[in-house]
């Protein structure tokens, strides 16, 4: 992977020393490991956008939307659609969720990481293999 410009990697650095209450709260069941064996990242830079949280792995990200979200909906289903395009599942919950319901969020995050992590299916990867298994 290129080296990220600087001011990306000063920016994403600004990014993860202020989070949001909720992001904090989140990050202390993503970090190391603790999902899944999942990595992920804080305010990754992903084309010109910061994903909240990232996994490379399974080019998962988990957006968290707080009050500002309701004014920029726009922006952020252009921001979807090109991270989607780009090949990411993007979790979109709100702040409330997280301090509401983080167990179903966590919930939620695991089946979209199982569901990611599946092989293809078999009648693909058959084919794929020149008919022979």
């Amino acid at each position: 992977m290129p080296p990220e410009p600087e001011h990306k990697t000063i920016r994403a650095r600004e990014l993860r020393q202020a989070p949001t209450p909720a992001e904090a709260i989140l990050w202390g069941y993503l970090r190391s490991r603790q999902l899944k064996d999942a990595k992920f990242r804080r305010q990754m830079a992903v084309g010109p956008y910061f994903a909240d949280f990232a996994c490379p792995e399974f080019r998962c990200i988990i957006e968290i939307d707080g009050a500002s979200h309701e004014v920029k909906e726009l922006y952020d289903k252009k921001r979807e659609e090109f991270l989607e395009m780009d090949g990411w599942t993007v979790i979109r919950f709100t702040e409330a969720q997280v301090h509401g319901d983080l167990e179903g969020m966590l919930e939620a995050v695991g089946v979209a990481l199982d569901d990611r992590r599946r092989p293809p299916h078999p009648t693909l990867s058959h084919h794929r293999n020149g008919g022979e298994e």
